[in-house]
Order: C-alpha cells, then structure tokens, then sequence
C-alpha cells in the first residue's frame, strides 16, 4: 500500500486528513496516547512519533 502522505511534513499531513483540531486538543489536554494514535493514523514512524512526544514534553 502507497503512503499517501509520503513527503509531506506533520502539519500537512494533519490538515490534509481533518486531524489538525482534534490532535491540537489532544496536545492542549497532554493526552499523550491521544496525540500517539493520531500521528500513528497519519502514518508516522515510531521513531518519529517518539521525538515529537519528547520535542512537546509529553
């Protein structure tokens, strides 16, 4: 299966799949598991999830 994301940055990637209000939210609300799922759901790698939960101090 082709990532329809590939070379898109995260913002462009949350806005592209109507994700950008509930992952700032869930940013806000420190719902770590929340903010994980929503990246996972844009097809981020785990080593880039990892640095965003630690660049956002989740």
């Amino acid at each position: 299966m082709e990532n329809k994301y590939a070379s898109m940055t995260v913002n462009e990637r949350l806005y592209l799949s109507g994700l950008m209000d509930e992952f700032d939210e869930a940013v806000q609300k420190k719902e770590t598991e929340t903010v994980r799922t929503i990246l996972e759901k844009v097809h981020l790698t785990e080593g880039s999830i990892k640095s965003i939960l630690e660049e956002l101090k989740m």
